[in-house]
């Protein structure tokens, strides 16, 4: 797609209203403050297309399940995040003419989300269809101070008449989801109160009884002038609103500050919502819309003092990363261990709004390297209070014991309801797995296997003990019918990936015991008995380790990404047709499933992750077989290949795939930005950087960095959160810094040369050490 949107560091800017773009503007100038969000809808109403979207976390709904062929084993439902209450709208009309961009001739049209101070700004003037013409600007938020607040300011200026505008600010519930079945609504109505300056609204779900109220306040002034006019309160079913006439001369200005807290059930009693809702709404009333907006821009800038980074010499990778960034911190903040990173956030509704295994692959490295890691801890925690029901998710399929973690949940449960994902994409669990060993291999953190992490792994490793089989013509334990992280093949033999993965949790279960057994006895003892852990089940694992079955071609070195690929024609994505691409808009599922092409990385996802037991020339000849074939349909896929290139020293090739995950939806490559952002694949591009052109490793408990420049850069510089220090690390063709900012100590090796950076101190590597 043309790109649209200006190249600037700080913010997303678009100079020119364009109705074909304007979905997928919604989508990237999005909001959200980890508790609530939404898509950057207009205040004003729009009869153009758009999807109108405000999202509220945790609040979902049980969708049944609908298929053709049900299967033993398959979800009930398929859970959604809901479409809430329209909380920002402020419908205008202008002698009786409504404000409607699709109906009017916009000039001047500037909409900026200032990614620095966490605002949405619109400007535009606006010609009706009887020659009338208004300026219009307004600025929005959710605080990222006061979780449930949202605040807007919108001005009107009359530029060529005197008249009445009419300004009624409202609450809609009466909404629904893009994808739910025959345009089925689920919410019902609760109770309602309209006045005159302002009103709430409470719904609640058809399924499980959410219940959201949102309650309104708003100020109108002309001039500066508060207008005290008599207004007309509106009630109407999942409705409120307050309607102001308002008279005015030409070149007065109205201001409208519009002030909304959004409070749900899972934070307050039922009885107490619409108190709950007021009192908050009228704290941020008494404040006032410039100390609100005062502490937004205190919050980000504590957030950028965590989390920025700075490239220097290319204004376009600049801004992308802090576009991946800035949509990170407002998705998720842990300050809730019961929610988690649905993979459009709050800037759609695609895939349901559920939690994936991206998380513990892609989302925790980021929120470790950012945040305190309390952060990264509840993101764990939320899948150890998933536990039972990830045992009840084994037994459903008929396994025995054992936790199957799901691929796709709200609440534990599988609710995913594609069959060849449902039952046989069972890699996620090895990603549950890793992230356990990620969070205490960077935290230090030992205290979590104790506490937490063990009781997950021994029923992941019971798990796959159960899944794999002992194969007696090959003297090996194999693993049958699995899809892999390439869901190009489904129901395939021997995913590397799976039995690797597999492989290395029943491992790092039996170094979690022994560790437990000699530096925790009492609660070694009390975790053995809890779990029944038997001596038997843990000799069956050795044997899995020793014996299990690794599909490899000699003559390659490679590994298989399953039995029999090399069996298919093996074609690279280079000597494709331009027509054929994107194979998932263009190819039938049956020629993809039996192509050779992938769509992220799979064998690769492995080396990655386990990179510490693979030497460069086992990653060099994998790389080198799967890239060239992989055609990145999936949005997971840039990121893993850009780090091993950086690894391997593919200068472009990692640059390429940088740019492709970073400006993903900026640039709309998947052509699908209009259905929400791709929340999680943002954390990989954040890997992209600091894991591949950073180098960042940790081994044996010690922070480790490798950087190198890709060539497109003058210099670059990151910030990473380690055990207690924010350390700062600046990248030049020509040296290293690293700067700690705070005064807790911190020992790292750059280039295989060990340095301790004392508090509030630097050290510059050695620029003979540096390797370009």
């Amino acid at each position: 797609m043309k790109q649209y949107l200006t190249i600037d560091e700080w913010s997303i800017i678009e100079e020119s209203f364009d109705p074909q773009t304007q979905e997928i503007s919604e989508s990237v100038f999005s909001l959200g403050n980890g508790f609530m969000g939404g898509r950057a809808n207009f205040e004003e109403q729009y009869s153009g297309s758009s999807l109108q979207g405000s999202y509220m976390a945790g609040v979902y709904y049980p969708d049944k399940t609908r298929v053709g062929w049900w299967k033993n084993g398959y979800p009930e439902y398929f859970a959604k995040v809901l479409n809430s209450t329209n909380w920002i709208g402020i419908n205008i009309d202008i002698e009786g003419i409504p404000l409607d961009l699709a109906k009017c001739t916009v000039s001047d049209f500037r909409r900026v989300l200032n990614m620095k101070e966490g605002t949405l700004s619109r400007c535009f003037t606006a010609t009706l269809e009887d020659g009338k013409e208004v300026k219009v600007e307004s600025i929005r938020f959710v605080s990222m101070t006061r979780q449930e607040i949202g605040a807007i300011r919108y001005s009107i200026i009359p530029v060529n008449f005197s008249g009445k505008i009419t300004i009624t600010p409202y609450l809609d519930g009466d909404v629904k989801n893009k994808d739910s079945n025959y345009d089925e609504k689920f919410w019902n109505e609760v109770e309602k109160q309209a006045g005159t300056e302002g009103g709430h609204l409470t719904l609640k779900t058809k399924k499980l009884d959410f219940h959201v109220t949102s309650a309104m306040a708003f100020d109108i002034l002309v001039n500066g002038e508060k207008v005290n006019a008599d207004a007309e309160a509106i009630e109407q079913e999942k409705y409120v609103a307050s309607k102001m006439n308002v008279s005015v001369q030409s070149g007065d200005q109205i201001v409208v500050y519009k002030y909304v807290a959004n409070v749900t059930s899972r934070n307050h009693g039922l009885g107490q919502l619409v108190d709950a809702a007021q009192t908050a709404l009228q704290a941020a009333k008494e404040a006032g819309f410039v100390t609100l907006l005062t502490e937004q821009i205190e919050a980000w800038r504590e957030k950028w003092k965590e989390s920025d980074i700075i490239i220097e010499g290319d204004v376009s990778a600049q801004q992308a990363i802090r576009f991946n960034i800035f949509q990170l911190n407002q998705t998720y903040n842990g300050e809730d261990d019961r929610l988690n990173i649905g993979p459009k956030g709050f800037t759609g509704e695609k895939y349901g709004g559920s939690t994936y295994w991206d998380t513990e692959a892609y989302c925790v490295p980021f929120y470790l390297s950012t945040a305190d890691s309390s952060i990264a801890r509840n993101l764990l925690i939320y899948r150890y209070k998933h536990l039972e029901k990830a045992k009840e998710n084994a037994r459903k399929l008929g396994f025995a014991k054992g936790a199957l973690y799901p691929m796709v949940t709200m609440n534990g449960e599988e609710c995913h309801n594609e069959w060849e994902i449902t039952f046989e994409e069972i890699h996620r669990n090895g990603a549950i797995a890793y992230a356990i060993y990620n969070y205490v291999n960077y935290t230090g953190d030992k205290a979590y296997l104790g506490q937490y992490g063990l009781e997950v792994l021994v029923e992941i490793s019971r798990f796959w003990e159960e899944r794999v089989h002992y194969a007696n013509r090959k003297d090996k334990y194999v693993m049958l019918g699995v899809t892999g992280p390439n869901e190009y093949e489904n129901n395939v033999n021997n995913n590397w990936y799976t039995n690797r993965m597999a492989s290395w949790t029943m491992e790092y279960t039996l170094e979690a015991l022994d560790y437990l057994k000699k530096n925790e006895s009492t609660r070694y003892a009390e975790l053995v008995d809890k779990l029944g852990l038997q001596e038997s089940e843990t000799a069956k694992w050795n044997d899995i380790i020793a014996k299990i079955y690794y599909p490899a071609d000699e003559e390659l070195g490679i590994f298989l990404q399953q039995d029999g690929f090399l069996d298919k024609e093996i074609i690279q994505v280079k000597d494709l047709a331009a027509e054929n691409l994107p194979l998932n808009q263009k190819w039938s599922w049956d020629r993809i499933l039996r192509s050779c092409f992938i769509k992220q990385a799979d064998v690769l996802q492995g080396l990655y992750f386990l990179g510490d037991r693979y030497d460069l020339d086992t990653k060099k000849r994998n790389f080198d077989f799967y890239e060239p074939i992989t055609v990145h349909e999936s949005s997971l896929s840039p990121c893993i290949h850009s780090i091993l290139a950086s690894e391997l020293g593919y200068k472009d090739k990692a640059y390429e795939m940088y740019l492709r995950t970073s400006r993903l939806d900026l640039d709309n490559y998947n052509n699908d930005t209009e259905d929400g952002l791709h929340s999680t694949s943002m954390a990989g591009t954040w890997m992209s950087i600091v894991h591949g052109f950073g180098g960042l490793r940790v081994h044996d408990g010690r922070l480790t960095l490798s950087p190198s420049n890709p060539g497109h850069w003058t210099a670059y510089s990151f910030k990473i959160m380690f055990r207690g220090s924010r350390l700062k690390v600046s990248v030049s063709d020509a040296q290293v810094t690293v700067t700690n900012e705070t005064d807790i100590p911190a020992s790292i090796t750059i280039y295989d040369k060990e340095y301790t950076v004392n508090g509030l101190s630097s050290i510059t590597a050695d620029s003979n050490s540096i390797t370009v």
